[in-house]
C-alpha cells in the first residue's frame, strides 16, 4: 500500500499540474492564433514538427536512462546510478551537437521547396528554425536530469517547473497582442528563451538534490556501459521515429497536399489532444519507475500487475474528458477559437479516438522497456505505425478528403494494440485474454454506453452553455459509476477505497491541527 500512497500522491501533484497548465495553455492559443494569424500559427507549427521529427531522439533517451537509473534503484546499486548519469550526460553532449549539425544541414533544403511556406515569409520562417535549434540542443542536454527527477520520483519539482513555463508562455501570448516588431520572429525567440530557462532550472535543481547528479568535469565515461546504453536508446530511437514520423510527417504531407493554413487546423488538434491525454499521462508517469523497479527487484508479477493498471487507470481517466469532448466538440472549438480553421472539428475527434486506443496499453510499453528487451517490440510496432505517412499520401492523392488521413492512423493504432499485446505475452508472460477482458472490452463497454447518455442533451436541448453543463454532468456520473461498478475489479476497488480513507484522515488531522491553533 505504500507504493500506492506513493504513486497516488505523485498522480495528485501531477494532477494539480494538469489542470493549471491546460487552461492556461488553450488560453494561451487562442491568444497567439489571434496575434499570429492562421497563416503564421501554421508555419511556426509546420516548423515545430520539423524539429520534433528530426529531434525524436529527445523522448527515446528520455526513456533509456529513465530506465536505468529506476532499474538500478530497484536493485540497490546507488553507485551504479552514478556511472549511468554520467555516461548519459556524455552520450547526450554529443548527441546534441549531432542533432544541431542535423538541423542545420536539413534546414538547407527544407526551405528550398520542401516546405510549403508563402515566398514572403521565407526568410522569417528561417530565422524562427534557428531558434528552435538552439533550444533543441538545450532540451537534449537537459535529458539525463528530467530522467532523474521522473526515476527518483520527484513529481511536485516536476509539476510546479511545468506551471512555471505555462505561466512564462501565457505571458508570451499577452505580449504579443502589443508588439510591433514581426510577431512571428518574436514569438519563435521568447518560446526559446522559456525552453533554456526552465531546462536550466532543472539542471540546478538536480545537481543539488540528487547524489548521482553532481557532475564534475574530468571523469571517465563507462565505455561498456555507453554501449549498452546506445545500444538500448537505438532501438528507443528506432521507435520515437516512427511514431514521430507518422504525426509530424504527416503534417508535412497535409502541408503539400493543403498549404500552410491546414497545419493550423491540425495544430489545434494536436494541441487538443495533448491537453486531454495528459491527464492520463500524468497516472502512467507516477507508474512509471514504480514498474522498473519491481523489475529491478525481481517482482515480475507485481510488474504485470501494475503496468496493467497503468493502462486501465490512464485510459480510463482519459475518457472523463475525451466523452463529453466527442459530444460537444463544435460548440467548444466556436468558445475557445473565434475563428476555426477548416476540418478542426474532424480532426479533434478522430485524433482523441486514436488516443484512446493507444491509451489502453500504454503500461504495457512500459513493461516491456523495464525487461529492456526491447529490439523486436521497437521494430514490429514502429515499422507499424510507420505506414500511416505512405497510407496518408496514397489517400491523399487518390482524392480523399484531409481528414482521411487520420482515419487510417486511428485503424493502424488498433492494429499496433493487438501486435503489442502479442509481444508482451512473449516477453513477460501477460495474459492476452485477461488483458482483453479486464481493458479493451470494458473501454469499449464504458465509452459506447458513456457517449449514449451524453447524446441525449443533444435530442432536446439547443447548443450552448447550459447544453455543455449537462452533457459534462451526464459524462462525469455516467462514467464514473460504469468505471467503479464495471472497469474495476474488488482489488482495485479496495486500493482506491483505502487510499482515499488515508487521504481524508490526513486532511482532517490537518483541520484539527489549524483549528487547535
Amino acid at each position: 500500500m505504500k507504493a500506492a500512497k506513493k504513486v497516488f500522491y505523485n498522480t495528485g501533484f501531477l494532477y494539480g499540474k494538469v489542470v493549471i497548465t491546460m487552461f492556461i495553455a488553450l488560453f494561451s492559443t487562442r491568444l497567439i492564433l489571434k496575434s499570429l494569424g492562421t497563416e503564421d500559427f501554421g508555419i511556426f507549427n509546420l516548423l515545430a514538427g520539423v524539429i520534433l521529427m528530426l529531434s525524436f531522439l529527445n523522448g527515446a533517451m528520455t526513456v533509456t536512462t529513465q530506465r536505468y537509473l529506476s532499474f538500478f534503484l530497484g536493485k540497490g546499486e546507488v553507485d551504479k546510478n552514478k556511472e549511468v548519469f554520467k555516461t548519459s550526460i556524455t552520450l547526450h553532449l554529443i548527441i546534441g551537437l549531432l542533432v544541431v549539425a542535423l538541423l542545420e544541414i536539413a534546414g538547407l533544403f527544407l526551405f528550398d521547396g520542401v516546405l510549403n511556406i508563402p515566398a514572403a515569409r521565407i526568410e522569417t520562417a528561417k530565422y524562427v528554425f534557428h531558434f528552435m535549434v538552439v533550444s533543441t540542443f538545450f532540451t537534449i542536454n537537459a535529458v539525463p536530469y528530467d530522467a532523474a527527477i521522473n526515476a527518483n520520483e520527484d513529481l511536485l519539482f516536476d509539476s510546479l517547473s511545468g506551471i512555471l513555463e505555462a505561466v512564462l508562455k501565457l505571458g508570451i501570448a499577452y505580449y504579443l497582442l502589443y508588439t510591433h516588431f514581426d510577431k512571428l520572429i518574436t514569438y519563435g525567440i521568447l518560446i526559446a528563451a522559456v525552453t533554456i530557462l526552465i531546462r536550466m532550472i532543472k539542471t540546478i535543481w538536480c545537481s543539488v538534490k540528487y547524489a548521482e547528479c553532481k557532475f564534475s568535469f574530468g571523469f571517465s565515461a563507462n565505455y561498456t556501459l555507453l554501449k549498452e546504453m546506445a545500444s538500448y536508446a537505438g532501438w528507443n530511437l528506432f521507435g520515437a521515429l516512427c511514431y514521430v514520423a507518422s504525426s509530424q510527417g504527416l503534417s508535412i504531407i497535409l502541408n503539400r497536399f493543403y498549404g500552410a493554413k491546414i497545419n493550423a487546423s491540425y495544430a489545434v488538434a494536436n494541441q487538443v489532444n495533448s491537453q486531454m491525454q495528459s491527464f492520463s499521462v500524468m497516472m502512467v508517469r507516477a507508474f512509471n519507475p514504480q514498474i522498473v523497479k519491481s523489475e529491478g527487484g525481481g517482482d515480475r508479477e507485481r510488474m504485470i500487475r501494475l503496468a496493467t493498471q497503468s493502462s486501465k487507470f490512464s485510459v480510463f481517466l482519459l475518457l472523463f474528458m475525451v466523452i463529453p469532448m466527442l459530444i460537444e466538440m463544435p460548440f467548444i472549438l466556436k468558445f475557445w477559437l473565434s475563428n476555426v480553421p477548416q476540418y478542426t472539428a474532424a480532426f479533434c475527434t478522430i485524433v482523441l479516438m486514436t488516443s484512446v486506443v493507444s491509451q489502453m496499453s500504454t503500461g504495457l510499453k512500459t513493461a516491456v522497456q523495464a525487461t529492456g528487451k526491447i529490439k523486436l517490440y521497437q521494430s514490429v510496432v514502429g515499422s507499424t505505425v510507420l505506414l500511416t505517412l505512405p497510407l496518408s499520401y496514397f489517400l491523399l492523392r487518390s482524392g480523399y478528403p484531409a481528414y482521411s488521413v487520420l482515419i487510417g492512423g486511428l485503424c493502424l493504432e488498433a492494429i499496433s494494440l493487438v501486435i503489442r499485446l502479442r509481444i508482451v505475452h512473449t516477453l513477460t508472460g501477460l495474459s492476452i485474454s485477461a488483458f482483453f477482458k479486464n481493458i479493451i472490452l470494458k473501454v469499449a463497454v464504458i465509452t459506447a454506453v458513456g457517449i449514449g447518455v451524453s447524446f441525449l442533451p443533444g435530442l432536446f436541448m439547443p447548443e450552448g452553455f447550459i447544453r455543455l453543463g449537462v452533457v459534462l454532468a451526464l459524462s462525469f456520473c455516467s462514467t464514473s459509476l460504469l468505471i467503479w461498478n464495471y472497469g474495476f475489479v474488488q482489488a482495485e476497488r479496495d486500493m482506491v477505497a483505502g487510499i482515499a480513507k488515508g487521504l481524508t484522515k490526513k486532511l482532517s488531522g490537518i483541520q484539527v491541527k489549524f483549528a487547535g491553533k
